[in-house]
């Protein structure tokens, strides 16, 4: 893995940042100087469980910053001698990559329609969508991922990710499909997996059901309308609502035990408004006094506290919104009489928008519409990608136990986020409170098309029903399946959807049923158990914390009841990048920056070096003033390191990190070198301890600061030894180049595998990570405060002939210096290189005196 670099007398004139993406993109790929050694032992691979970014338009800058926190990390551990397994994977699945096919090529999935295997999408797509079969959206699908995919590759190329890429996967991939699958199976067979016909929480623009991890509140307007119910003796019972179009879902009122208002009414029942039916009473604690008028309608279904009073007080159903949003044509069960039946029929077939408005005329001609509606400001709950409130309608899904209705579950799992080490440790607290707070189990399935399917069939009785407490479920060893177009065991194709035949199960799996497997699909679990060994439990997952609650939840429920152990030790959570607004920049609100130009205008290390600048689990404001200041830093460590090159400094280390051994730190001996090498390993320890802890914001600030001490200060104080040919100074730049190097490395690769290539052999992202004890005797008899003062006493000199308006270059007469005899002490071990950087004519050292050292320049 080694690559001809160009020797330390080939240091280029005039060094520039242009063009060292491609070249060295492309030679890393070359030589393997990223490639994973399976061959190494577990205790010398680390392993990292790489987000898979989803496979659907483009990138944003978003990405950019959190990937090249996770990169920082896999190349320094690569120099820490482990065999990084760095893998990739695709997120081609779920309703996004739908969408995106349906507005790319103009078409719509009609699962009725056969297979046209010369299916040609719409040159031209026009407003309306062309149906076409599942087969043939799938392979769009496919099609149009693969298409981003690959511009995705060329993106993380550019920006220097070191991912191996002959490690990739695609989450809808053969491998991704089986691994979920048997998963699924597995859960199935230990009773963790199973399907219940019940309320779901519904997209009915999507048309699938939605999980709890998927919602979020927004606040919408709406009204409370005042409704007469009423009693057997004639009096008025009022009820304020929001969904006063659910009156026929109408299956009860519901007050607090302890509400004196409604004491009375408890056992008893009502009449609802204009239809007529009679439905009962109860107290329930979760009834708030204080909403409306303290007396509210249990409806199947019109928010989850419904469904809630709906299973304990064991109420019957009576839906009325069916899949698409729009009033069921049939009244329900309890609608049975003229009244009822024809109250409805004016809402059968409407939205419920319509429905409203409809059911209100009649509310208002009956006399039973008291007031005017009231304004409100409420939380409504959306599918976090939808744009129209989700409905509850009654559904059959499949289901995985995630704690939510199991106390030892919750407990074991609560206790697996105390075992993982979060990064930063305060991060812990949204995975317990989120696993504290699950209320039901995790609803797997999706009634989409592009996904992994759900691999079960169902028998067909006489009738030609399914029965579905008798699943039909393929052996692993056939895996992947696909129940649309495969046949179960034991039956024919001609059987299927025929009395006493078969039926497939129709949904594919919740995206995160199949990411929350990421370590076991990259790992080869189940195709490749000696990779799996190696690499599994993994070391590190990186994300972002809003997917706490879903992916990293997830995948450690899997782990979890798969193998008994967590997926990984670390976590390190990464903010997100805020608009001039303070708020997420996201693709789906339209605010994300796409990555390409800032690249192409500031340079990948100079992008990254913003990224990196980042503390971890931080939001970070976009900032472009950071990335000129990292292009800055880059631009310098080409221009200080061609200086250190062509001053005689490298010549005899021209192996990577040789110059922390022999040949290099032995030949430091004056107190200044001996000072700088001291400081650089205070600056290696602290990176060091940094990186191991993942705050590469923190290791970043500790190698910049050394770094631009260096320039600044001790490249000028030793330049007249340096050119004079002085071994101490020559292998202290040496040596201190070689370092500095390495530590940039994880954050600047471009700029640090090109100056490496100057005068080393190999990559310096094979090259040692720098280690502070083998600068040995050097390093440890050095005193950082002889470097300070000689750095404060430089300072001194430049600020006077600042003011005094006069070049840098301006000799001077002399310094007087002054000072305790401490600061004079170490001044009087540098003075020959503070008289030197100020071109000083003399330098004299006052009694001691006072408690700060003092320069006076005169002139």
């Amino acid at each position: 893995m080694t690559h001809s670099p160009r020797r330390h007398h080939d240091v280029p004139d005039k060094p520039s940042l242009e063009g060292l993406e491609a070249t060295w993109s492309r030679r890393w790929d070359e030589t393997g100087v990223h490639r994973f050694d399976r061959s190494r032992p577990r205790e010398e691979i680390f392993s990292i469980d790489t987000p898979p970014p989803t496979a659907s338009g483009t990138l944003h800058i978003g990405h950019v910053f959190s990937y090249t926190h996770t990169d920082t990390v896999a190349r320094y551990h690569r120099m820490r001698g482990k065999s990084v397994f760095y893998p990739m994977g695709w997120d081609d699945n779920g309703l996004p990559t739908e969408r995106r096919v349906q507005n790319v090529y103009g078409v719509t999935c009609d699962a009725s329609l056969p297979y046209d295997p010369d299916f040609t999408p719409p040159e031209h797509p026009g407003a309306r969508q062309v149906p076409v079969s599942r087969r043939n959206f799938i392979e769009l699908c496919e099609r149009l991922t693969a298409e981003d995919e690959r511009a995705f590759e060329d993106l993380w190329r550019r920006l220097g990710l070191s991912v191996d890429w002959t490690l990739t996967y695609r989450t809808v991939g053969d491998r991704s499909r089986a691994a979920s699958q048997r998963a699924f199976l597995r859960n199935l067979a230990r009773g963790e997996a199973y399907t219940a016909e019940a309320p779901t929480l519904w997209d009915t623009t999507f048309r699938t059901a939605v999980a709890q991890a998927e919602l979020e509140d927004r606040e919408r307007p709406g009204a409370y309308h005042r409704l007469a119910f009423h009693r057997p003796d004639g009096e008025r019972v009022v009820v304020a609502t929001t969904r006063p179009e659910l009156l026929p879902a109408c299956v009860a009122l519901v007050a607090h035990p302890d509400d004196p208002r409604y004491q009375a009414l408890f056992g008893t029942t009502v009449r609802t408004p204009v239809l007529g039916v009679e439905v009962p009473v109860h107290a329930h604690r979760l009834a708030d006094p204080d909403k409306g008028t303290g007396i509210a309608m249990v409806c199947t279904f019109g928010d989850t506290t419904d469904v809630t009073w709906w299973r304990e007080l064991r109420l019957p159903t009576r839906p009325v919104l069916g899949r698409g949003g729009r009033f069921l044509p049939d009244p329900p069960s309890g609608l049975d009489s003229e009244q009822a039946r024809t109250a409805y029929a004016h809402l059968a077939g409407a939205t419920a928008f319509t429905a409203r408005e409809r059911l209100l005329g009649l509310l208002r001609a009956s006399g039973d519409l008291e007031g005017e509606p009231e304004p409100v400001l409420h939380a409504v709950k959306f599918y976090e990608k939808g744009d129209r409130p989700l409905e509850i309608v009654t559904t059959r899904q499949w289901y995985l136990r995630n704690g939510g209705r199991d106390e030892a579950l919750r407990a074991r799992l609560l206790e697996r986020g105390r075992e993982l080490r979060w990064h930063p440790e305060h991060m812990r607290v949204r995975y317990e409170s989120w696993v504290g707070g699950l209320n039901g189990d995790w609803l797997i399935s999706r009634q989409r098309w592009f996904g992994v399917p759900v691999p079960v069939w169902y028998p067909l009785d006489a009738a030609g029903e399914p029965v579905h407490d008798r699943p039909l479920v393929p052996d692993e060893s056939a895996l992947p399946v696909d129940p649309g177009s495969d046949v179960p065991p034991g039956y024919r194709e001609e059987q299927r959807g025929r009395p006493g035949g078969f039926t497939g199960d129709p949904d594919v799996m919740d995206t995160w049923a199949t990411s929350s497997l990421t370590p076991q699909i990259a790992g080869g679990w189940g195709t490749d158990d000696e990779l799996f060994a190696k690499v599994f439990p993994m070391d590190l997952r990186p994300q972002a914390h809003e997917i706490i609650r879903t992916w990293l939840f997830s995948t450690v429920l899997r782990a979890d009841t798969e193998h008994g152990t967590l997926p990984w030790r670390h976590a390190a959570i990464s903010g997100w990048i805020l608009d001039p607004d303070r708020k997420k920049m996201s693709k789906s609100r339209g605010k994300a920056i796409t990555p390409g130009d800032l690249l192409e205008q500031h340079g990948s290390d100079a992008v990254r070096y913003w990224a990196a600048s980042a503390r971890p689990g931080t939001d970070t404001a976009f900032d472009t003033g950071q990335m000129r200041i990292g292009r800055r830093l880059a631009i310098k460590i080409l221009n200080a390191s061609r200086f250190v090159l062509t001053s005689g400094a490298g010549a005899g280390t021209a192996t990577g990190g040789a110059a922390d051994r022999a040949g290099g730190a032995e030949a430091v001996t004056t107190p200044l070198d001996r000072a700088l090498l001291a400081t650089l390993a205070d600056t290696v320890r602290a990176v060091t301890d940094a990186m191991e802890e993942f705050d590469h914001a923190r290791a970043l600030e500790r190698a910049e600061t050394f770094f631009w001490q260096f320039c600044d200060d001790y490249v000028e104080l030793v330049k007249s030894r340096a050119y004079a040919g002085d071994a101490s100074a020559l292998a202290t730049l040496s040596l201190a180049l070689s370092v500095q190097l390495r530590l940039f490395a994880p954050f600047l690769p471009f700029v640090a595998e090109e100056v490496w290539s100057w005068w080393q052999e190999g990559s310096v992202h094979r090259a040692p990570w720098p280690d502070a004890d083998a600068f040995g005797a050097a390093a440890a008899d050095g005193d950082p405060l002889v470097l300070d003062t000689a750095r404060a006493a430089v300072t001194a000199v430049r600020r006077a002939k600042s003011e005094a308006r006069l070049s840098m270059r301006t000799d001077v007469a002399g310094l007087v210096v002054t000072g305790p005899a401490a600061a004079l002490a170490r001044f009087a071990l540098v003075a020959d290189e503070v008289r030197a950087a100020g071109r000083a004519g003399s330098v004299e050292l006052a009694p001691p005196s006072g408690d700060a050292l003092g320069v006076e320049v005169r002139f």
